[in-house]
């Protein structure tokens, strides 16, 4: 079984122009900033916007198709949907929720309560199945919102952020526990993130989407490796330069330059970690060949690790531990050499 979408939708300043095709068993995480066009994907999906050109199908079975004058209204699609802030309904029981889609689909009241109770049992919430939505915590809200997506047994599941609501006390617990019932569920699977942790951990393949447009697809070692655009490289954390490189040495855009132990020629992409990024107070001694002035702009705390942002050219983000940050005197504004050795330059082609 598998999807297949081409879709084509304009929305305001939105122009959506994806392809995409998930087999089922896969799990697809979507990501981009805000306003690229991932939750607009996943309602066209679902039926809940319709394509201006393209076509959805799933088995070769046309759920929109304009060309061909197709469209099959949302519930006449397998699919289940699970939105962003749950949209529970405040006056039903969570059983009630979790009945509501079995119901609209033909089930009988008994049969819809008793699959209701199943699933939620299944959820690890069958002792709150009386409760209404205003009683339920996060977590067990996101957990009655994946039942009723999952109760009518689609073909078909798309969750939009769908751990985005809960604190980070929950949020680690609901994700072991979505990413179980995720490789239990047999169909297909999208959902979509803004967070990497979130994707890596749950997803088998990341689709990042920028300005209605996928940029990059893969599995999060094969993007964090070759990121193709700052938005890529940021998410997954590292330092990613853009220039032109003639034999080894590499001219950036926005100044300065790097060595690197590449042949590449022509326009390129130099991927530099954070860990590989070394700061002094004073020119270091040796021989790094990629040397340069700059000014620290901005500090973060990470567990035992700090990041901090230094203003070049070029402008790379370091990575050091709260020891050398003290030892460095690491403030914003402070003056600091920044030296990156040329072998821990990655080059890849434009």
């Amino acid at each position: 079984m598998t999807l297949e979408a081409k879709v084509r939708r304009r929305l305001g300043s939105l122009d959506l122009d994806v392809d995409l095709e998930v087999a089922a068993g896969e799990t697809v995480a979507i990501l981009g900033p805000n306003g690229a066009g991932k939750t607009t994907l996943l309602r066209c999906l679902a039926g809940l916007e319709p394509v201006d050109a393209g076509r959805i199908a799933l088995d070769g079975v046309a759920w929109d198709d304009p060309g061909a004058g197709v469209f099959v209204v949302p519930e006449q699609r397998s699919v289940g949907f699970g939105f962003q802030d749950y949209v529970l309904f405040p006056h039903l029981t969570a059983r009630e929720n979790v009945a509501f889609g079995l119901r609209s689909r033909g089930a009988t009241r008994g049969g819809a309560r008793r699959r209701a109770d199943e699933w939620l049992a299944r959820v690890g919430l069958a002792d709150v199945a009386g409760a209404k939505p205003a009683a339920l915590s996060g977590g067990q809200a996101q957990r009655v919102a994946l039942a009723r997506a999952l109760a009518t047994d689609p073909k078909v599941l798309l969750l939009d952020e769908p751990l985005a609501a809960l604190d980070a006390a929950t949020r680690g617990e609901v994700r072991r526990d979505l990413r179980n019932h995720l490789g239990e569920f047999p169909g297909v699977r999208l959902l979509v993130t803004h967070d990497p942790i979130d994707a890596a951990t749950l997803a088998d393949r990341l689709v990042i989407i920028e300005a209605g447009r996928i940029v990059q697809t893969g599995s999060l070692a094969e993007i964090t490796v070759r990121p193709r655009s700052r938005y890529v490289a940021e998410l997954v954390g590292v330092n990613l330069l853009v220039g032109v490189a003639r034999d080894r040495e590499i001219e950036l855009e926005g100044g300065g330059a790097l060595v690197a132990p590449s042949a590449a020629t022509g326009a390129v992409f130099a991927v530099v970690r954070p860990q590989a990024v070394a700061l002094h107070r004073e020119r270091p001694a040796g021989s790094p060949r990629n040397v340069w002035p700059g000014r620290v702009a901005g500090v973060e705390l990470l567990g035992d690790r700090v990041r901090v942002r230094v203003d070049g050219p070029p402008a790379l983000v370091a990575e050091v531990t709260p020891a050398a940050l003290h030892e460095l005197g690491l403030v914003e504004g402070a003056a600091v050499w920044i030296s990156v050795k040329a072998t821990e330059v990655d080059v890849f082609a434009d």
